[in-house]
């Protein structure tokens, strides 16, 4: 696979901010109904910048380890599976600039989504949807230096284990986990879940895998260690994106169906309480500190913040059609 990196500027949308926020980092959501970039001051709980991408549209956001740059997979027009454009960009956003400063052109349509940073060796892993496959991108030269197959259509997300050496794909259509040898660059087996799944996230310790069945309201739960379901979690609606505490005690997933977010007792596996959101939560966010997660709520257009100390929520205004979230430090 080809690609090339294009100088580009575009222009910003909203007012100049500080160079950083008194919270001691950004939140950063993907807009994708507006194709915006939104950076978020969480301790003045608003968004205060709202960059503009290059195309339509961004689901998915990642930012650099030093917090400097973010990376918006430029997915395209439609839904996994769907007809619609075939996106072929990777929009490399400054943050002190507030501004897309490079473009990343693969060299044919691949619909690049879901965009990871590999925990050990610093690289970019980029889901890459038409290739079946996830893109290998060096940050010293935005260019691919490898690819790895996933063996099966729409690898829509990924997750990396902790120590870097085993990435997990979920595959939409065929209801399947792939699950890839990082190191070796290869697929090592394909587990079948259900016959749609969405949405994947790895628990801290690296032992279970997690991706939902979205035609019933229930979890996956896929042992690391012999790469098959261990059990289902059932859930109070269909479930969607999930992420751990960094203490390794809850998971919280978005149900976009209820308007709510399930809080799952790790050492039990059992759902604990349920947290009321707004419309249609997508996408969940652990800050690193372990003090707060973020839930992305599509149809308000708003991130909720919950504590992780009391389960308070508090509101905060992002564009229209809040997804994809990151964390700049």
């Amino acid at each position: 696979m080809l690609i090339r990196t294009v100088l580009l500027i575009v222009p910003l949308i909203g007012v100049a901010v500080a160079s950083g926020s008194s919270d001691g980092g950004w939140l950063l959501v993907a807009n994708k109904g507006e194709h915006t970039l939104g950076m978020i001051d969480p301790s003045a709980g608003r968004q205060v910048t709202a960059i503009a991408e290059s195309g339509v549209t961004g689901h998915e956001v990642v930012a650099s380890p030093d917090g400097k740059v973010a990376f918006v997979p430029i997915y395209g027009n439609s839904g996994v599976g769907l007809p619609g454009t075939d996106g072929r960009t990777i929009d490399v956003v400054d943050l002190q600039q507030r501004r897309v400063v490079h473009k990343i052109e693969f060299d044919h349509g691949v619909r690049p989504h879901c965009a990871v940073f590999g925990p050990k060796d610093g690289m970019l892993y980029v889901t890459t949807e038409l290739d079946k496959s996830i893109a290998v991108i060096d940050l010293h030269t935005y260019q691919i230096v490898g690819n790895i197959p996933t063996g099966e259509a729409e690898s829509h997300m990924l997750a990396i284990s902790p120590d870097g050496r085993v990435g997990y794909t979920a595959n939409v259509g065929p209801g399947t986990v792939s699950v890839l040898d990082m190191e070796g660059r290869k697929t090592s087996t394909v587990i079948k879940v259900a016959n749609h799944v969405q949405r994947i996230s790895v628990s801290p310790d690296g032992r279970w895998i997690f991706t939902s069945d979205t035609e019933k309201p229930r979890l996956a739960v896929i042992d690391g260690k012999t790469n098959k379901v261990d059990r289902w979690i059932d859930l109070p609606g269909e479930g969607y994106g999930s992420a751990s505490t960094p203490d390794d005690k809850w998971l919280l997933i978005a149900m976009p169906s209820a308007n709510g977010v399930a809080v799952i007792d790790l050492a039990s596996l059992r759902v604990v309480k349920t947290i009321n959101v707004p419309a249609a939560p997508q996408e969940v966010l652990i800050r690193p500190d372990g003090q707060l997660a973020y839930v992305s709520c599509d149809r308000s257009h708003q991130v909720a913040a919950i504590s992780l100390s009391d389960w308070s929520v508090k509101l905060i205004e992002a564009g229209k059609s809040a997804d994809g979230l990151a964390w700049a430090q």
